[in-house]
């Protein structure tokens, strides 16, 4: 069979994908694409996705560098990943050396915000610094992950070892937040190699961390510069060329749903194993039982800013809504207030009569990336947009739905989330247990919804969440750290020359 590139594209012409499905050529497509140019066709959607050449040799070239990194860091000892954590850690912690690093992110804010964008997950604050270096700190203690003993199995004659192994190259695509350079770094721990890109919001930045800290912390600790590799590219299409390149072992992405799940889809299709977390938003339930103040208690600390285990939606059982409802109303009102603004409320068809009618009357000013709005505070919803995860930037913003018991809140959970994160707030231990049964969630808790992180829950730096919308992850966990991420080898002992079958 001949071997025939694809050098033009012509508006109209047919691309089948899925079997028995055709997308077809758009004319700006077909007038951007050169010789040289790669069209990847998402086979569960159709979408056409052009990679530009010079974007496709930048990947090449990355991933290439990783995979040889990941060759010599066999001669590498667990004292040299543990010294490049604390080099990092403390370039991280120096004034002198912060201080570019600081200035980047800085123009990286100042330009996000004047664009309309979000700036929340990007300001590298003092906290957030604080923590990248816990972080880093944290992986420097960790016990070496390559060549760990997990389990050993006698007989007669001889032993079977199971080793832990690195996996190879590991590729992530993260929004704009600086402090993924802890997160990601993490799979050296294990042996690993690690190529990302960052979300174009936080690349100056980015650049600054590699220039000021990273670099010059695997030259101190004599690592090959190639372990940890930024793909250096602002283009969307970085992303998909690098999830499509088999030479990865792993694909992580973090971000927006439907940006996730089309890189999950070009990974898969290209044969790369995935993980993702792409749609967020907890939900929590006030029981028949819950104690108002600790139910105040956890949504309060559950709004305090927008992540993905930020609170999404509040389910009260209608025994108990008369009572809870005024205290739900009460503590977002806290939250907000807390933050300089106002909430936005979104009650599910069939709840609005036990939210005051005056909510939905009066207007209030709700901060957005944007800019600030004038806003009916409370807009019902229908039923089936619970499963929205609300993405505010000051003005908190939640979902409420009043239910008639427990199972109807699971069953709202489990249909209509992405099911990712749940709390029951209640005294009863049987309908905690009940909830824990039930409920399609890999994060489940009885109070504020903000304990699911890597680093807050298990002391790792967290690589990516995994929600359960797309199914469970085998034998892993929904949090996935640098530790996490291995194989296993088998190495037999054998002390009886005759041993035979």
């Amino acid at each position: 069979m001949t071997e025939e590139l694809l050098d033009q594209l012509t508006a109209g012409m047919p691309i089948p994908y899925g079997g028995n499905r055709v997308s077809r050529i758009p004319a700006e497509l077909a007038a951007a694409f050169r010789p040289g140019d790669r069209l990847v066709v998402v086979q569960s959607s159709g979408a056409l996705l052009h990679i530009e050449a010079a974007v496709g040799a930048l990947v090449e070239d990355a991933v290439g560098r990783a995979v040889h990194a990941f060759g010599e860091l066999v001669t590498c000892d667990d004292e040299q990943i543990s010294r490049f954590f604390e080099y990092f850690a403390t370039h991280l912690a120096d004034e002198e050396a912060f201080a570019p690093i600081q200035a980047a992110n800085e123009a990286d804010v100042a330009d996000a915000a004047g664009r309309g964008r979000s700036t929340t997950r990007l300001a590298l604050s003092g906290a957030m610094r604080n923590d990248m270096v816990a972080g880093l700190r944290a992986w420097r203690d960790q016990l070496g992950g390559r060549d760990r003993l997990d389990s050993t199995v006698v007989h007669d004659g001889w032993v079977v070892e199971q080793r832990r192994a690195p996996l190879g190259v590991v590729g992530f695509v993260f929004e704009g937040r600086p402090n993924v350079f802890a997160d990601a770094t993490g799979v050296l721990r294990t042996g690993n190699t690690v190529v990302f890109r960052i979300g174009s919001d936080a690349l100056r930045t980015a650049r600054a961390i590699v220039d000021n800290a990273l670099r010059p912390a695997l030259d101190a600790a004599g690592l090959p510069p190639g372990a940890v590799v930024l793909l250096d590219s602002a283009a969307r299409s970085a992303g998909w060329a690098m999830f499509s390149d088999s030479r990865l072992a792993l694909a992580v992405a973090r971000g927006s749903g439907e940006a996730v799940d089309q890189l999950g889809s070009v990974a898969r299709q290209s044969g790369v194993p995935v993980s993702l977390h792409g749609t967020g938003g907890s939900w929590m339930v006030g029981g028949a039982s819950a104690d108002p103040q600790r139910f105040a208690t956890a949504v309060v600390h559950s709004l305090d800013r927008k992540v993905c285990n930020t609170l999404n939606v509040v389910c009260l059982i209608e025994a108990s809504a008369d009572t809870l409802m005024p205290v739900l109303l009460t503590a977002i009102d806290e939250a907000a207030t807390r933050r300089g603004t106002s909430a936005k409320l979104h009650v599910a068809q069939g709840s609005e009569h036990f939210v005051p009618q005056s909510l939905f009357e009066q207007t209030v000013d709700i901060h957005r990336a944007e800019g600030v709005t004038a806003e009916q505070q409370a807009e019902p919803i229908e039923i089936d947009q619970l499963g929205i995860e609300w993405e505010w930037e000051q003005s908190p913003e939640v979902s409420i739905v009043v239910v008639d018991d427990l199972a109807e809140a699971v069953g709202l959970f489990n249909r209509y989330s992405p099911r990712f994160g749940i709390s029951l707030i209640s005294d009863d231990e049987a309908e905690q247990d009940a909830l824990w049964a039930a409920v399609d969630s890999p994060f489940v808790g009885d109070g504020f919804t903000r304990w699911v992180d890597g680093q807050f829950a298990l002391d790792k730096p967290e690589l990516g969440l995994s929600n359960w919308q797309h199914g469970r992850l085998f034998a892993r966990s929904g949090i996935l750290s640098g530790d996490s991420a291995y194989t296993v080898r088998l190495r037999v002992r054998q002390s009886d020359p005759d041993l035979h079958r």
